[in-house]
């Protein structure tokens, strides 16, 4: 009989078949390989190897797999296979037998089960199932016949390969930066990922399909109606869980999901969309965080933003029901969209923040791209929303007199003005507005528009306008500090020949970076009398200890401003969102970072604030540095500087980003990160174990407490 006494998938990080498959970095020692790419695997057996022996090698994947549903594959050695799989001997000698396996392009992906059976004229054998020779197969972004395939290496680089990256927020003036760990290659997150697609009980049969992979994925990311991996919360308390803004990457929010089962708190849509880059891109797919600055949220698909005004021109917060978010973050993923005509292949939206149910359930995308750009709202997935959250006019109600409403101002394209994604290869900002929008004013993007609103809820609201504009608004809110004074300034300009004199209402409130909005707490009126051609500054200083008490969340505040021409009844109107800045976290590396050496790095704070910090909270994460660490680190005075060292081991050589967050109740949004250039061990040994778990919860000592 032919018995086969061992197998060898060459399966460690420094094999050929890892490095060949681009994943040499996945912190796993099992077989980890892309789709419709051949890898190399030895057979140990009790004899030679005869022309009449019939060996065949067999996958398995599910709990009841299925030879027509493509979750048993059997691949008989020597012979063609059916749907790109099939092996062939390499070389046979003595009692060793090296084959060369193909897979199809359209695999399952996920973790298989690895058998072989023989068969000679002295009966039939099958090898054992072994845990250890479990093979994961995932899809290629390398392989020209997959349908996730990217034809350039620098983009492959980037959106698979990549293990951190940069997330954009605040407000299109002033533009946040963080960077996040998206650490897809860290132990356990593979693992992870394939259970998100279990608890949504999705078919193993589909998940060789993209389209419906990254769909779940959208689904299961968040929470609602599913358990999926965050829950969201906009309230401002985070009490019982994790401040959004004190995330530093997606490793520990999976590996808990994983470990425990439930939704983690607390997620927001930066969170979300953090967290569904790791997932693709350890699933193989390309994908990138991209952030849209003044994101409508348009709750009736109008494609117009509907905001609503009492007599004075403050804002009637019962009615806006739609509202603008100074900035969304979801994801783009690219692969070919063989479920729609041709033509919207390349990058799709998804977006797992949960927002409105598509189809029943809270998911949204995948949405190519090229829809969008062209208003084909009813090519699925979700193309209406997306395109409302990218493409909607912002339109002022006034309540009159009588009770009714009155449009009294149309603010065009201030929605969607600009999208922009981490660059490739660099930490540089690229601006992707263009492949969302034609350019604003041409006559692409003018039918795009009538071709969306053709199919929205509310045809043509502008039929109400009247009055001549000759005078201009345009607000200014310095670069502002959290802890600090500020000023507001509005400029009015006369472009007429006529004297001009102006009424004009300054309502300041705090916003969520929702469009959410507290009440107001500071108003000023004025009238400004303008000569022909001259301008005026209007402003208004607004003391910390007027904004202090009102502060949510990532310190954003919104101004409403509007004003009334009293000689020609001209109505300006302006929303201007600002926000605070947080100071960043100063972090120095205190000597040479070397695989499995200890090393030392020093983080730095001033607290902005003259209050107390109380029960801080510091997070410190990379991957290939550092597992994710929470370190509890008690009050911190008013002014005072804090100076933290801790010791972490690299366990992955190359440049690595080592990523720091504080998080206290009265300050949060507050993160710093360094490159570590990390060298291979004096042995030549690349990898050390992924050993240091992370510690939750320790405290820790403070080096040193100078004050202010």
């Amino acid at each position: 009989m032919l018995v086969v006494t061992g197998v060898d998938l060459l399966s460690s990080r420094s094999d050929q078949n890892r490095r060949e498959h681009h994943t040499d970095e996945y912190e796993y020692d099992e077989l980890i390989v892309r789709r419709g790419q051949p890898f190399h695997v030895v057979l140990f057996l009790n004899r030679s190897y005869e022309s009449s022996d019939r060996i065949a090698l067999e996958l398995l994947i599910g709990n009841n797999p299925e030879v027509g549903k493509g979750t048993h594959v059997i691949i008989p050695v020597g012979k063609g296979g059916s749907g790109g799989w099939k092996a062939q001997v390499m070389k046979a000698s003595g009692q060793n037998l090296n084959l060369r396996v193909h897979t199809s392009p359209n695999a399952i992906i996920g973790k298989f089960q690895f058998t072989v059976r023989t068969r000679s004229e002295a009966g039939e054998f099958q090898l054992p199932f072994d845990p250890h020779n479990e093979i994961y197969i995932l899809f290629n972004p390398w392989c020209p016949e997959d349908i996730v395939y990217v034809d350039h290496e620098d983009w492959r680089q980037e959106y698979v390969l990549n293990e951190s990256g940069r997330i954009y927020y605040g407000t299109e003036a002033q533009i946040g930066e963080r960077t996040w760990n998206y650490g897809q290659f860290d132990h356990g997150v593979l693992d992870a990922c394939l259970y998100i697609l279990d608890r949504r009980g999705m078919p193993y049969g589909g998940r060789g399909d993209p389209v419906s992979v990254s769909r779940v994925i959208s689904a299961m990311v968040n929470s609602l109606d599913d358990n999926g991996v965050l829950i969201g919360n906009w309230s401002g308390d985070y009490s019982r869980g994790t401040n959004p803004s004190a995330w530093v990457g997606s490793v520990e929010i999976l590996l808990s999901y994983l470990r425990t089962g439930y939704s983690v708190p607390y997620g927001q849509c930066w969170v979300f969309a953090g967290v569904t880059t790791t997932v693709l891109r350890c699933l193989g797919l390309a994908t990138r965080t991209v952030t849209n600055f003044n994101s409508a949220h348009d709750t009736d698909t109008s494609l117009t933003m509907d905001i609503y005004f009492d007599e004075n021109m403050k804002p009637l917060e019962h009615l806006n029901h739609d509202s603008v978010w100074n900035f969304h973050v979801w994801n783009d993923c690219w692969m070919k969209r063989p479920d729609l005509p041709s033509g919207f292949d390349g990058w799709q939206v998804v977006d797992a923040t949960p927002q409105e149910t598509s189809s029943g359930i809270f998911c949204c995308g995948p949405c190519s791209v090229e829809s969008i750009k062209n208003g084909l709202v009813y090519m699925k997935y979700d193309t209406p929303f997306i395109f409302a959250e990218v493409n909607s006019d912002k339109v002022y109600w006034q309540r009159q007199d009588d009770g009714s409403f009155k449009i009294v101002y149309v603010e065009e394209k201030a929605i969607g003005t600009l999208i922009v994604t981490k660059a490739i290869g660099s930490n540089m900002r690229e601006d992707i507005t263009h492949i969302y929008k034609h350019p604003e004013g041409s006559e692409a993007e003018r039918k795009a528009v009538e071709t969306a609103a053709a199919h929205g809820s509310k045809p043509n609201v502008y039929a109400t306008r009247d009055s001549a504009e000759d005078v201009a608004m345009q607000v200014e809110a310095q670069d502002a500090v959290m802890g600090q004074d500020l000023t507001v300034s509005v400029v009015l300009t006369n472009r007429g020949s006529s004297r001009r004199t102006v009424k004009l209402h300054l309502y300041l409130s705090v916003t969520f970076y929702t469009g959410v909005t507290g009440s107001t707490f500071k108003e000023s009126k004025k009238e400004v009398a303008l000569a022909p051609g001259a301008s005026e500054r209007v402003t208004m200083p607004v003391a910390y200890q007027e904004y202090r008490p009102h502060l949510v969340d990532q310190g954003a505040m919104l101004l409403n401003v509007s004003g009334h021409v009293k000689e020609s009844g001209q109505v300006l109107a302006k929303q201007h969102t600002f926000r605070l800045r947080t100071p960043d976290l100063s972090l120095t590396l205190l000597g040479a970072a070397v695989v499995g050496q200890e090393c030392e790095v020093q983080i730095v704070f001033k607290n902005p604030l003259p209050v107390t910090l109380t029960n801080v909270v510091f997070r410190l994460e990379g991957s290939g540095l550092q597992r994710p660490k929470v370190l509890n680190v008690g009050d911190i005075g008013g002014n005072e500087t804090v100076t933290l060292r801790q010791t972490f081991v690299p366990v992955r050589p190359g440049p690595r980003q080592l990523i720091a967050s504080l998080d206290s109740p009265q300050l949060s949004q507050v993160h710093g990160v360094i490159q570590v250039d990390v060298a291979p061990a004096s042995g030549g040994m690349n990898f050390s174990d992924a050993g240091g778990d992370s510690r939750s919860g320790e405290t820790i000592p403070m080096a040193s407490r100078g004050g202010a």
